[in-house]
């Protein structure tokens, strides 16, 4: 177990992660003694490869998205398989980066948590352009329709969305770590 490992999934939990669930291939003793240190909600031991995807198909057919967290070639088709693969890149194999989704140039398991917000806040700022700049394209298209805007209006105008995007943009540096 990696000694920050009791503290990432506390945050995990905090971030709104419903449950959390161990898959493995290590010896059922061992998981149950990992899991009842960590907390998870589940575990499934001795497992190989193709035991994780079912285990991770068996999982998505129970909730809308799962996350699968991996660092090894054991690891990589049930990280191809969930909604979201996350790779530990430090230590993780070649085959575990390339089906991951994401790849973390970490293997601290406490940055899981910042992954999660700093997505969901870029998330949110892209939504939030988007409808912005397809508001302000649909007040221009009316204006121009019947007759109030010119092209240079229209030109600034596209002009000030774009640096107002972009600043919006920048927003996600202030996510905490």
């Amino acid at each position: 177990m990696r000694p920050e490992a009791p503290e990432a999934m506390d945050l995990l939990r905090r971030t709104g992660v419903k449950q959390l669930v161990m898959l493995t291939g290590d010896n059922p003793s061992a998981a149950r003694a990992v899991a009842e240190r960590l907390g998870l909600d589940s575990y499934i031991a001795g497992l190989l490869p193709a035991d994780k995807v079912e285990a991770v198909r068996r999982l998505l057919a129970e909730e809308d998205r799962v996350a699968m967290v991996g660092d090894g070639v054991n690891d990589a088709p049930a990280l191809a398989t969930a909604t979201l693969g996350i790779a530990m890149g430090a230590a993780g194999s070649d085959a575990a980066i390339e089906a991951a989704h994401i790849a973390l140039m970490s293997d601290d398991l406490g940055k899981l948590p910042v992954a999660i917000r700093l997505s969901r806040q870029a998330r949110r700022i892209i939504k939030a352009n988007i409808i912005l700049s397809l508001a302000a394209k649909a007040v221009f298209l009316a204006l121009g329709v019947v007759g109030l805007a010119t092209l240079w209006m229209a030109v600034f105008a596209d002009m000030g969305i774009s640096i107002i995007v972009i600043l919006n943009g920048l927003r996600v540096f202030r996510v905490k770590m």
